[in-house]
């Protein structure tokens, strides 16, 4: 498995990702109608490094890191990943929080936090958990989940000096 730095050739490859995702509206807070083109400009856009893992050329998984804040909350980064129906299982989100994680290492952030993981998404959670992370706040009722209703997310972190 590779994991590199986007490249517009990669656009394609990763609407196919991340459009079913936003379309299904379960586990990200993003309007499930939203265009292609904005899709891939929220992505992929400038305050945001995104990569892409792939396996013998084909793209199986994508996510992006950027600051969680400005100015003081700017040692503290965020990421959003999102992963291949086909890719399931074989490691790929795995892969990319690792690679996440040393990458934010070494781009000086001194933690990682995830500001909205909806706690019906429980293999994101146990991975996120697996990696380290906590559970540091709850933000009850704060998604619409398209058939549970109104349900919790999460705030989870974990640092990442040393």
């Amino acid at each position: 498995m590779k994991i590199r730095a986007v490249t517009p050739e990669d656009h394609r490859a990763i609407g196919q990702i991340i459009m079913p995702v936003f379309r299904a509206g379960e586990t990200y807070a993003i309007d499930s109608k939203i265009s292609e083109a904005d899709a891939m400009a929220y992505w992929t856009s400038a305050e945001k490094e995104t990569f892409v893992a792939e396996i013998d050329g084909e793209v199986l998984g994508t996510y992006y890191i950027r600051p969680n804040q400005a100015g003081g909350g700017s040692h503290i980064c965020n990421c959003g990943y999102m992963t291949s129906a086909q890719a399931t299982g074989r490691g790929i989100a795995s892969a990319m929080c690792e690679h996440s994680i040393e990458y934010a290492k070494s781009a000086g952030f001194k933690g990682m936090q995830y500001n909205f993981v909806v706690n019906k998404n429980i293999g994101a959670i146990r991975l996120w958990k697996k990696f380290g992370f906590d559970v540091v706040g709850r933000l009850p009722e704060a998604f619409h989940h398209p058939s549970d209703g109104y349900i919790d997310a999460l705030v989870m972190y974990r640092s990442i000096l040393s």
